[in-house]
């Protein structure tokens, strides 16, 4: 009885070893590399999965995920041949996990020791200024350089970023010179400018003002002209009407020269002042005038019956 109790633990002991080594189970962020007596077989994705106990093994297991390599800080020396301190980081991810266990011992350092390398040869292509104020184009430059590689160990290299670039205190203290002198030189550009911009606006709204005065005299002259006309007009019809009346009657002249001395009286009969005497100069002409306007205007009530 014991014997056959022992049996069967030892059979269910045997029977769970086998399943827990036969059932793999895969995470959604992972992938596993099976190898069959000690060869590649397959890789396993995430989910449930059964193997060979004993005949196959889990040769490793590799994240999926985005993973990020630092690349170390190193001194590199530009084009014209300033001592720069360079470090960055590099972001990939597998693509093949055959291909990143088999073809490379350990794709991180490979990856970061080719970044250093190709990091010194881009930089020493360029000048410090093209370092500072190109970093994009160097972060390109190493991309493209670590992907042709990286394409061979099963990796995508997904971006790359320089993080830092050091310069020596006293180059750094010449560029902060450099810069403040730019920015005041800058600043004293566009001053100039606003001054020149506001001195042009000055003498355009002056330009304006002249235009405008110009033509305000030019429609004065245009309307005096025209007054001048139709005053003329008006004085060559009064005097084609004296003709014409002078011609009907000969009393017409004589009549004008009544009325304006009638008028002239009148206006000066108008006035308050009582310190002045009006004398005609010769009393018998007023009567003669007032006497010529009376036959005038009887002459003409008997034309118009």
């Amino acid at each position: 009885m014991e014997f056959f109790v022992a049996f069967v633990t030892f059979f269910c002991f045997l029977i769970f070893t086998i399943a827990s080594l036969s059932i793999k189970i895969v995470s959604q962020s992972d992938v596993v590399v099976i190898e069959r007596l000690g060869k590649f077989h397959k890789i396993l994705d995430s989910g449930f999965h059964i193997i060979i106990p004993f005949f196959d093994k889990a040769r490793a297991k590799m994240s999926v995920r985005e993973q990020l390599v630092d690349i170390m800080k190193q001194q590199v020396i530009t084009k014209d041949n300033v001592n720069i301190a360079v470090d960055g980081i590099v972001f990939l991810k597998v693509v093949d996990g055959k291909m990143a266990l088999y073809n490379v011992e350990n794709y991180k350092k490979a990856i970061s020791n080719l970044a250093m390398t190709t990091l010194r040869s881009a930089i020493g292509e360029m000048s410090l200024d093209s370092t500072l104020s190109s970093r994009d184009q160097l972060n390109s430059k190493l991309q493209i350089a670590l992907g042709d590689a990286a394409d061979n160990w099963g990796i995508k290299i997904m971006r790359v970023e320089i993080s830092e670039i050091s310069v020596p205190i006293g180059i750094e203290e010449a560029m902060n010179l450099q810069m403040k002198a730019e920015r005041e030189k800058r600043a004293i550009e566009l001053k100039a400018e606003a001054e020149k911009a506001a001195l042009i606006r000055n003498a355009e709204a002056l330009k304006q003002e002249k235009v405008l005065q110009a033509e305000a005299i030019e429609r004065m002259a245009d309307a005096k002209k025209y007054e001048q006309i139709a005053l003329a007009e008006g004085q060559k019809n009064a005097m084609q009407n004296i003709n014409e009346a002078m011609n009907i009657s000969k009393f017409a002249a004589e009549y004008l020269l009544a009325q304006g001395r009638v008028a002239a009286f009148n206006e000066l009969s108008k006035s308050t002042s009582k310190d002045k005497i009006l004398v005609p100069y010769e009393t018998t002409e007023l009567i003669g005038s007032l006497s010529v306007l009376k036959e005038f205007i009887s002459s003409k009530s008997e034309k118009k019956e």
